[in-house]
């Protein structure tokens, strides 16, 4: 069928999807369904990978380390004018937030499926980001606007900021180039390392120096932005489940929201879009603390690996919006229009060893079968049979499900986990089934520690659950009851809003029980 966007202002008939894995199948799925054509790369390691075989078109690009082929920038434009493609989509990670890539894209004349360049200049550097948003009003977390190097000098400004600190890498992110540093005496070395390790990491050694936050929630904002000066937030998506201060579990909306808190961060968030002249997707991230005070962490100027959430709350195809606004069209909606439906939960399935401290596994996908049903969603870049490459990220596929409120879609994501066959290397799986059994993650009663905190490894892994524990005489609850009693708990603590309600130790012998299963 022809381009939904054939009579756009700026017509698409043809896209490159500048990526590979989940995301670039993802897009893949989109761009049919609008009629656009797809060219898809590839490098050795994914010649057999779906977003290989279902394009349009698929091109090898090089050897499987990325630099030799999936960071390849000029020779992907160069295949996108070949082609006669309009536009290339960098979906997330390689070039989607490489600015100077943005540049060539718009020098060579095509629609590059994101920002501008000039916003990718100014939030892809903290440090930057922080002074673009300085007159905004957006609420900033204590520390340096400028890159530190000079040890005399950080310890002076240690001094005004206090103790501990944090020591961030301007350029990058994924905890590289990140030092906690408790005392004046750590600061030198710690210095040193951070400075090294984003020069190694990011070829930009700038670090800054921030107030560190010891228990924040890691909460994001999801916007959109056209050409017109439209803007609207999605809402927000709780991200706080981490290892190496990087993503595993995320889910929207969050548990610790209430409505006017929300309506203040996403404002926030399209105050920080409009300090840098935004357009398209993008996220904003904020730490919250423990008095609900909100600071601006950074801004993402790309679609996000857990865009799926957002898009099960709202109705929307996000990736679908990135072309329309790309293609000159105006938002179709306005804020007033949105609303949330339901909740979502998201849990990265990567080739990790959960056991052995995450660290990365290899193998063969032996066996992998992944649940169906209602609302279960799987985002996949991989299939039985296929080897899993050592030169990218580990991540395997995206389980999503969503349901009518929060205790429905744990309830949902424990039995998609319980139908998930999968052999081969090492994965998130388990940690994901653990995670849902977790009372304090059934409470919502967590924060970015909560790995930290609760998870021991093969321990907490090979262990059952214990019940919880009774004050009184009877038998202990089963699993089932459990969650009764939780939703009867969690549904009284979120219609009066109290944030301290926690889950009561019963048993079938209590008076408290009778009186909450017959309302069961």
């Amino acid at each position: 069928m022809p381009s939904v966007l054939a009579n756009a202002p700026k017509p698409i008939h043809k896209v490159l999807i500048a990526n590979r894995g989940e995301i670039a199948y993802r897009i893949l799925r989109t761009a049919r369904e609008m009629g656009i054509e797809t060219v898809t790369v590839y490098s050795e390691a994914d010649r057999q990978a779906p977003h290989v075989r279902h394009a349009d078109w698929a091109f090898p690009i090089g050897p499987p380390p990325s630099t030799a082929s999936y960071l390849r920038g000029e020779h992907l434009i160069r295949l996108a004018l070949e082609q006669q493609c309009q536009a290339i989509h960098p979906g997330y990670g390689f070039l989607s937030e490489i600015a100077a890539f943005a540049k060539a894209v718009e020098k060579a004349g095509l629609l590059l499926v994101g920002p501008g360049s000039r916003s990718m200049e100014t939030m892809g550097n903290k440090v930057t980001a922080k002074q673009a948003v300085s007159g905004y009003n957006i609420p900033l977390v204590p520390g340096t606007n400028h890159p530190v190097s000079d040890p005399n000098q950080a310890a002076e400004i240690a001094q005004e900021i206090g103790f501990p600190l944090l020591i961030k890498a301007a350029a990058g992110g994924g905890g590289k180039g990140m030092r906690i540093v408790t005392k004046i005496e750590e600061l030198h070395e710690a210095l040193h390392l951070a400075i090294s390790e984003a020069t190694n990491a990011f070829g930009d050694g700038s670090v800054f120096l921030e107030k560190y936050i010891a228990t924040p929630r890691h909460i994001e904002i999801q916007l959109l932005a056209d050409d017109f000066g439209n803007m609207v937030y999605l809402f927000e998506r709780e991200c706080s489940i981490q290892r190496r201060h990087q993503k595993l579990i995320e889910e929207a909306p969050s548990s610790c929201l209430d409505t006017t808190l929300r309506r203040a961060m996403g404002e926030a968030a399209i105050r920080v879009a409009q300090a840098c002249g935004y357009r398209n997707a993008g996220t904003v991230e904020f730490l919250l603390d423990n008095d609900n005070r909100f600071y601006f962490l950074e801004m993402n100027t790309r679609l996000q690996v857990e865009h799926p959430v957002t898009e099960c709350i709202t109705g929307l195809d996000l990736v679908r919006l990135q072309f329309e606004i790309t293609a000159g069209l105006p938002l179709p909606i306005q804020q007033e229009d949105l609303r949330i439906n339901g909740h979502s939960i998201e849990l990265r399935i990567c080739a990790e060893d959960p056991r052995n401290q995450f660290l990365p596994d290899l193998g063969k996908l032996i066996r992998f079968h992944p649940p169906q049903g209602p609302g279960v969603r799987l985002d996949s870049g991989y299939e039985e049979g296929m080897d899993i490459p050592v030169h990218y990220d580990p991540l395997l596929a995206k389980l999503i499900v969503h349901a009518p409120n929060r205790l429905a879609a744990i309830a949902r994501m424990k039995r998609a986990l319980d139908e998930f066959e999968l052999s081969g290397p090492a994965t998130t799986l388990d940690f994901g089934r653990w995670v849902m059994n977790q009372p304090a993650f059934v409470e919502g009663q967590f924060d970015t520690g909560f790995i930290a905190k609760y998870f021991r490894g093969a321990e907490s892994l090979d262990t059952p659950l214990p019940p919880w524990e009774s004050s009184v005489e009877g038998d202990p609850l089963s699993p089932s009851e459990q969650i009764a009693v939780a939703a009867i708990v969690l549904q009284h603590r979120y219609q009066s809003q109290e944030s301290n309600t926690i889950l009561p130790t019963l048993t079938k012998s209590s008076d408290t029980w009778h009186q909450l299963w017959k309302k069961i």
